[in-house]
């Protein structure tokens, strides 16, 4: 796969999402002594990456597919907690801005790829 492919894009972003989602983790968990949201948004956060690497691994096509929509909808939830957290005020402003556009981009990236894959015949 070439590193340009949106399919490496998504594997990178969100592995390095899932690093920042574990670190914020740790932070809420120590820091602010939030422990139930906190562990939603882990679960969440760092299965958007694991089902973007499964995806890549799919034996067929409607596996990729079944696997790149979970990560999409995880990123999706991701984007929940973290308003929430937000709205609740564990998270700054500006600790949320930071993480919540990253969140937000990766769902562009994984809603793209779904359509893309959805949209193009079979080859």
């Amino acid at each position: 796969m070439h590193a340009d492919n949106p399919k490496n894009i998504a594997r990178i972003k969100s592995k390095n999402f899932a690093i920042r989602i574990v670190k914020l983790y740790s932070y809420l968990r120590e820091t602010k002594q939030e422990f139930v949201l906190s562990k939603q948004l882990l679960r969440s956060g760092t299965s958007i990456g694991a089902n973007v690497v499964e995806a890549s691994c799919g034996f067929s096509r409607k596996d990729f597919l079944a696997k790149a929509y979970i990560a999409f909808k995880e990123c999706t939830e991701t984007i929940y907690w973290l308003e929430l957290l937000h709205e609740t005020e564990y998270l700054t402003d500006y600790e949320f801005n930071s993480i919540y556009n990253e969140a937000v981009e990766l769902s562009k990236i994984l809603s793209s790829i779904t359509k893309t894959v959805k949209e193009t015949p079979n080859s």
